[in-house]
């Protein structure tokens, strides 16, 4: 009923094109409820396929979820096997549903860094799901925003050299189409679960002018009603990008 009536007072006609999530506090979670960190990961899962599952039905065009960062791959060994084996099982059981819900899936980051079984599901569910025209469900894995954008800045210097670029003809959007993102729009919304207030190395560049929401909510308890509310509070506020409150209202 709850879920319903905040549903309800979402302006569809006002909706962020592009939600960014960073899914944090699975193992506080799992900590919290004397469980498994590994636990608290298959209970992320739950809260990834629900939420992707609503924002679907509202309409949203894109969602990117920080799904493995290239600094996790520092944790315990034992932790990234497991994380690991967890994708090539979601990705296993997830992809008929993605199907079903018109969901077409892209990855973003150092891929071939990833196991080669880990590489070869999630490709396969690309290749799957790629002529799907519902929600572009972006997963970031291996991902983290400082390697994208050396990664970008190599490819430029390695064409000037080659003597295929000229400087002047560097800018913001020429940058922009050597990141990975380049075909998707910039974020309109940051959703950050776990109580931390930080972007940690995440669309950096792609998050110059997002809407950020912070909320104490673990990932694994962040479910519809919780994504409503982030979605709620960007459509009370004023997007200004560098002009004035005036300008904005004048403009609409």
């Amino acid at each position: 009923m709850y879920d319903r009536l905040m549903k309800e007072q979402i302006d569809l006609k006002h909706l962020p094109r592009h939600v960014a999530i960073i899914m944090d506090g699975n193992g506080r979670w799992a900590q919290k409820n004397g469980k498994s960190r590994f636990e608290g990961h298959q209970e992320g899962v739950v809260s990834v396929r629900k939420v992707v599952e609503v924002a679907g039905e509202i309409g949203i065009k894109y969602m990117t979820v920080y799904t493995f960062s290239t600094e996790n791959w520092n944790r315990p060994q034992e932790e990234v096997d497991a994380l690991m084996a967890l994708m090539v099982s979601v990705v296993q059981r997830e992809t008929p549903d993605l199907m079903k819900q018109n969901v077409r899936l892209l990855i973003i980051g150092d891929v071939e860094r990833l196991p080669q079984i880990t590489k070869d599901n999630l490709l396969a569910c690309v290749e799957e799901t790629g002529k799907n025209t519902g929600l572009r469900l972006i997963l970031a894995i291996s991902y983290s925003s400082r390697w994208e954008i050396t990664e970008a800045v190599r490819s430029i210097v390695q064409k000037a050299m080659d003597g295929k670029l000229e400087a002047e003809k560097i800018d913001e959007t020429m940058f922009s189409n050597h990141l990975t993102t380049k075909d998707i729009p910039d974020p309109d919304l940051l959703i950050r679960t776990g109580g931390d207030y930080r972007i940690s190395n995440y669309l950096l560049w792609q998050m110059a002018y997002t809407e950020l929401f912070f909320t104490p909510v673990y990932w694994p308890e962040f479910r519809e009603n919780q994504f409503y509310e982030a979605i709620l509070d960007f459509q009370k506020r004023e997007r200004r990008f560098g002009k004035t409150g005036e300008q904005v209202k004048s403009n609409k």
